[in-house]
């Protein structure tokens, strides 16, 4: 029933076409000016599963459930999986269209390149969270709208943080293939088996979702410290039970397990090279579900053969989707899947809802909801600079 309560919400809310407050009107950049706008939908292809659930918005099939809506308003809407390449059918609208809608689980990587072709566009949205598949600078530099639906994944994606925890802890994944293979070898896979009780757990970045795994790790009593540019209040920490850690490289020789929670930035980016990966504990557990390329693919491979790196869990990939050459599928240790941490049916529901909310809100010449802005005016959110 609880799940039914969540779903119906959220398909009120993408059909609904009210907004629930005023705001303020934007910069004149924003304005959508009148008559027929073309928005352009970037979304991975769901074939034979489209039908399968209702809700299943996130996809090409689908659409985010709002093709009806917008057509019925005068608006062309484009949706395609096709992103890459000088002869995809995105490149062949990037000159006219005026709003591209894309998602981190099938990114449209728009480059500055791009941007200087899309002589129309205005508003660059993300269904979902995690904008770094955007040149944020050129888009910035460019005086376009660069928004996203904050919040509407951060419980799917901590709640796969944890049970990726486990898996590695457990040392779940090679009991379930000798199940599947026909085996049956209790000492393989119990020679490194752990409980989570009493082990250290280190996030890199306690934001929505870092907040949320502490909040979660917190009754498997561990030892929980956090890294983040910004201290939590001390009630705050004291309900978590999590210890502030100034500096990021003085935590990561204490944890057991290492949480990935950061954004990409060029501050991030390749950030866990083969220096900073050995000042980790030898053994330890990492966790990726942020994005690939704050690793070194390579070095991140190379510490998971040499057992620097005990087992390498996450749905992030640099690129993605991830070659099939890509070192990280064949490495020893690790519990990888396709990017789909925040893409759960009910994620899918509140990213729709939001993407709809400031489609409503941008014919209007209205705000955003201001969390949602990652450019806005010239300006990159702060987590971002």
């Amino acid at each position: 029933m609880a799940m039914k309560r969540v779903a119906t919400s959220a398909i009120r809310a993408i059909t609904s076409s009210e907004v629930s407050s005023p705001s303020s009107i934007l910069t004149r950049e924003l304005h959508a000016t009148p008559g027929s706008k073309k928005i352009v939908g970037v979304f991975y292809k769901a074939n034979e599963y489209a039908s399968m659930n209702p809700n299943f918005l996130g996809c090409v099939e689908n659409a985010l459930g709002i093709r009806d809506w917008l057509e019925s308003q005068g608006h062309q809407y484009i949706v395609t999986s096709d992103k890459e390449g000088p002869d995809c059918e995105l490149e062949k609208h990037i000159p006219d269209l005026h709003v591209l809608i894309t998602t981190p689980f099938h990114p449209a990587y728009v480059t500055a390149e791009r941007i200087k072709k899309a002589k129309n566009l205005q508003l660059l949205l993300t269904a979902g969270i995690g904008s770094d598949h955007i040149d944020l600078k050129a888009a910035a530099d460019a005086g376009l709208t660069v928004a996203e639906v904050t919040g509407s994944n951060v419980v799917s994606v901590a709640e796969d943080e944890l049970m990726r925890i486990l898996i590695l802890v457990r040392n779940f994944l090679p009991g379930h293939h000798q199940v599947i293979t026909g085996d049956w070898n209790v000492a393989a896979i119990a020679h490194r088996a752990y409980d989570l009780e009493g082990k250290t757990v280190g996030t890199f970045g306690a934001g929505r979702i870092g907040k949320l795994l502490l909040q979660r790790l917190k009754p498997f009593n561990c030892n929980l410290l956090y890294h983040d540019r910004l201290k939590m209040d001390p009630e705050l920490e004291s309900q978590l039970g999590a210890k502030f850690e100034e500096d990021l490289d003085v935590m990561l020789p204490k944890c057991d397990i290492l949480v990935i929670n950061t954004p990409l930035t060029e501050k991030t980016k390749g950030m866990f090279n083969k220096e900073r990966i050995a000042k980790l504990k030898k053994g330890v557990l990492i966790v990726n579900n942020a994005r690939g390329a704050i690793m070194d693919t390579q070095a991140v491979a190379d510490a998971c053969s040499s057992g620097h790196i005990a087992g390498y869990s996450g749905d992030v990939w640099n690129p993605q989707p991830a070659p099939k050459d890509h070192p990280w599928r064949y490495m020893p240790n690790q519990a990888m899947t396709p990017h789909i941490s925040g893409t759960t049916i009910d994620a899918q529901l509140r990213y729709a809802a939001g993407t709809k909310d400031m489609l409503e809100r941008y014919f209007k010449g209205e705000d955003f909801p201001p969390q949602n802005y990652i450019v806005k005016d010239g300006e990159l959110a702060s987590q971002y600079r």
